[in-house]
């Protein structure tokens, strides 16, 4: 997996994931510590609306930011966007009133709605090969994973010798680091783009998705990784702390427990891609991951949770979400164009944190309101349905080349290269307006 690397332009895009990741993750404890030194006791209070208007900005933002974006170089956007993130952390440290929190957030979290598509839409534009592209992804799912591991660790060690203001320092500094690696390297240029109006390009990513069969699948199934993750994420510490009665040293293991078996099933991916199609991965990732929420369910039935039994449904669950999860690029990819990957990245970024926008709130209150085991029942069940959901839209003889007819084009277009019925990989774009 590793030998991507040895792309220099690629290994320094790797690198500034893996700063501006750690630059988030130390922002992340630093508002936790940020919202309890303004409102005590009303501390979850401020971080689940600050959330909120994260996944409000991710939505809201990133179809905006592609319109916008797509004719500029990739590299000054990219850069820039890491810039005004430098400035914005470093005034967190400033905040006096729970207003302000809030509107940093979302000028924090509108640049990162910018940079993120952009950044995915650049690496299958360096690796054009679909072998080490299924390596970059699975490389960027390991990054995520470890980030949520390292980032806490980092955090601990520098708040035994400086203050929580610290922690917004590194922020400022994973996002200068993540700038300078980009910088390093030439990026490609965009591709020209037709002479469309804001508002084409504005929808062109959400078009592309829902006249395309595969990302309607997709939009389906990123429901499913919605609703496994959100239960996870919002509800274990409950579980663990109040449940179990067990400390935070055994929230970290069991949080680092589904890490774990995200992380295996990215190491395994790009093995098992070679010889399978992404449908047959993706759905049965999710599938695994609801069987590991029915059958932690039905155990409970019969007995008392146990922390070895919570731990080796977590780990499943991870393998089974990882799996869900990391291949989505690998569509994206062979559905547009390059000119078009930018909307397309951001319309994924914008309807898959729309999921999670319903499923965060939803499995915080469901779980209060009717206990651990009726939060499993439901989220398995809306996995259950959203990846059958996924695996009817996504027909199972989907292929990257299908042969289709224009009847609508003159003789003379050059792009029936005088044959009106031909084979090549269709995507939606102009001449390809609807799926044969």
């Amino acid at each position: 997996m590793l030998s991507v690397l040895s792309d220099r332009r690629y290994r320094n895009l790797f690198l500034a994931q893996i700063s501006s990741l750690l630059g988030t993750g130390l922002a992340t404890v630093g508002l936790s510590l940020l919202a309890f030194d303004l409102a005590g006791a009303d501390a979850g209070m401020v971080l689940g609306t600050a959330f909120a208007i994260k996944m409000i900005a991710y939505v809201g933002v990133s179809p905006f930011a592609a319109a916008l974006v797509a004719p500029l170089p990739r590299r000054p956007v990219l850069i820039g966007m890491d810039l005004f993130r430098v400035l914005i952390a470093a005034m967190l440290p400033f905040v006096t009133e729970i207003w302000q929190i809030y509107v940093l957030i979302f000028l924090l979290q509108s640049a990162s709605a910018a940079f993120t598509p952009t950044f995915q839409a650049t690496i299958p534009e360096i690796l054009t090969d679909e072998e080490r592209y299924t390596k970059a992804l699975s490389l960027s799912r390991l990054a995520y994973d470890l980030e949520n591991l390292i980032s806490p660790l980092i955090a601990t060690l520098l708040l035994t010798v400086m203050t929580f203001n610290a922690l917004f320092a590194g922020t400022s500094a994973g996002f200068a680091v993540s700038a300078a690696f980009i910088l390093a390297v030439s990026l490609p240029a965009p591709a020209r783009l037709t002479a469309d109006s804001f508002a084409k390009r504005l929808l062109r990513g959400v078009r592309i998705f829902t006249r395309t069969p595969r990302l309607r699948g997709l939009m389906a199934i990123n429901m499913a990784v919605a609703a496994l993750g959100a239960q996870i994420l919002v509800n274990t510490i409950i579980v663990v702390r109040d449940t179990l009665a067990l400390g935070d040293s055994a929230v970290a293991i069991t949080l680092g427990t589904f890490g774990a078996g995200s992380m295996l099933a990215a190491l395994v991916l790009p093995g098992i891609l070679a010889r399978t199609r992404e449908r047959t991965v993706m759905v049965a990732g999710a599938l695994l991951g609801t069987l590991a929420f029915a059958g932690l369910a039905s155990f409970l039935l019969i007995g008392e949770l146990v922390w070895p039994v919570l731990l080796i449904v977590w780990f499943i669950t991870g393998f089974g979400y990882s799996a869900t999860q990391t291949p989505s690029g690998r569509l994206l990819r062979k559905s547009a164009h390059d000119r078009d990957r930018p909307s397309i990245f951001a319309a994924q970024f914008a309807l898959s944190h729309a999921c999670w926008l319903v499923t965060y709130p939803l499995a915080g209150w469901f779980v209060s309101q009717y206990g651990f085991q009726a939060g499993l029942v439901l989220f398995g069940a809306i996995a259950l349905l959203a990846t059958l959901a996924g695996a009817l839209l996504w027909p199972a003889s989907d292929s990257d080349e299908i042969e289709h007819s224009h009847d609508d084009l003159p003789a003379d277009h050059p792009h029936l290269q005088g044959a009106r019925s031909h084979r090549h990989p269709y995507v939606i774009d102009e001449i390809h307006s609807r799926w044969p």
